[in-house]
């Protein structure tokens, strides 16, 4: 076949229902579970749907991307979202992000952050720190690294929060004391909302249903647990059975069994990749809250965010939990029901750009293309990646 695409999450379903809309059949898809979706399929539990990967939405910042997934599920079928997400921090309920929303804490924690952010390292003009720790505590001051940054971080992602980069934190505004101490004086919050600031989620569905649709669309072109075994790159072949012009991969390395035709190099490249593993857990308690998610600093509880379904999901009741496997209990969720992600988030481990970019160029040499969440090693965002596999799809067929 000309193409052949490794995996049914929202990265191959966007780029092989690409490649139908720009005329293109001769291609088949592989997926390793019995049905499509990855990380964005949903049960129903307790009467109602949950998405076992964890919080996904349909942002709406790129008008393209929706263009192209409306027509799968109509824009009739989906409610549109304020983001309401919350941080409990210290016995305070606040908006995220934190930097912007001191104002809302008790007025004695509001004094000791004001203090913390006016000698952070990065408002005294001192030297950016390499180390992950270091630059949480430069970037943010002392308050905001202790209480938050970093216990959440480490129920995330891991004890070693050095082993991560800081290239991907970039993003965080610098926390500015005169906009800080102007915000509480004002009591309101200033600069601007992070991602999700509004979202889409289906009025009668789980997010799931869009990539169940998006599957059928392919019809025969999806073959149901067939685990990608072996790449051969020489032969530009999976299993020794399927044979194509281009493979795509939107599966995780470092899944693949057995790398054939790949220099120790690059097999180096894989093994230094690093992955977060979670589970999601219903609880059928009521949370009495009109957040859609709240994230949890606090060392003490297993779990670092909690998903408030009745409040973006219609008819429904209770919450979802998200725990690092490692700190999850298998004996302390007896009889409850949960859902175990091996591969949850891939880290932003030191070096990681580099190796991912020498990796995927050099397979890109052998007719080997990495994209998305996995294929490219990156926490992109289901938007994010239709928006990827809808461009690399265009400029395989021509269609630019």
């Amino acid at each position: 076949m000309k193409y052949l695409i490794l995996g049914a999450g929202p990265a191959g379903l966007a780029f092989a229902n690409r490649l139908l809309q720009n005329g293109e059949r001769d291609f088949l898809v592989l997926e390793q579970e019995d049905r499509a979706g990855g990380l964005c399929r949903s049960e129903e539990v307790d009467g109602s749907p949950l998405d076992i990967g964890g919080g996904h939405f349909l942002d709406v910042r790129n008008p393209e991307v929706l263009d192209f997934l409306f027509p799968f599920m109509d824009k009739s079928e989906w409610d549109l979202y304020e983001r309401d997400s919350r941080i409990v921090v210290n016995g305070n309920v606040i908006n995220s992000p934190i930097e912007a929303n001191i104002w809302q804490m008790k007025l004695t924690d509001q004094v000791e952050y004001l203090k913390s952010i006016a000698v952070a390292g990065c408002n005294l003009g001192e030297e950016m720190p390499e180390k992950f720790v270091d630059w949480i505590f430069w970037k943010l001051g002392s308050k905001i690294a202790e209480d938050y940054m970093i216990p959440y971080n480490q129920k995330m992602f891991g004890k070693d929060l050095n082993a991560l980069g800081t290239y991907w934190l970039n993003k965080l505004p610098n926390v500015s004391f005169d906009e800080t101490l102007i915000s509480c004086l004002e009591r309101k919050a200033y600069g601007t909302q992070p991602g999700h600031a509004q979202f889409y989620y289906p009025k009668k569905y789980g997010y799931g249903e869009l990539w169940k649709r998006m599957a059928d669309a392919l019809g025969d072109r999806i073959v149901y647990q067939t685990k990608a075994e072996t790449v051969d790159f020489d032969a530009c072949s999976v299993n020794h059975l399927y044979k194509a012009d281009k493979i795509i991969t939107t599966i995780p390395w470092k899944n693949i069994d057995t790398l054939a035709g790949i220099p120790d190099e690059q097999k180096q490249r894989i093994d230094r990749l690093r992955y977060s593993s979670v589970v999601i857990t219903y609880q059928s308690e009521y949370l009495d809250t009109e957040a859609h998610w709240i994230y949890y600093p606090d060392l003490t509880l297993p779990y670092h965010r909690i998903l408030v379904r009745h409040n973006f999901c219609p008819n429904s009741k209770g919450v979802w939990t998200e725990t690092n496997l490692n700190r999850f209990s298998e004996q302390d969720n007896a009889g409850k029901q949960y859902f175990i992600n091996d591969f949850a988030y891939p880290l932003n481990t030191m070096g990681k750009q580099e190796d991912m970019a020498a990796l995927l160029s050099w397979a890109k040499t052998k007719n080997v293309y990495g994209l998305g969440r996995w294929g490219e090693w990156q926490h992109y965002n289901s938007d994010v990646v239709v928006a990827r596999a809808m461009q690399l799809a265009d400029e395989m067929t021509g269609n630019v």
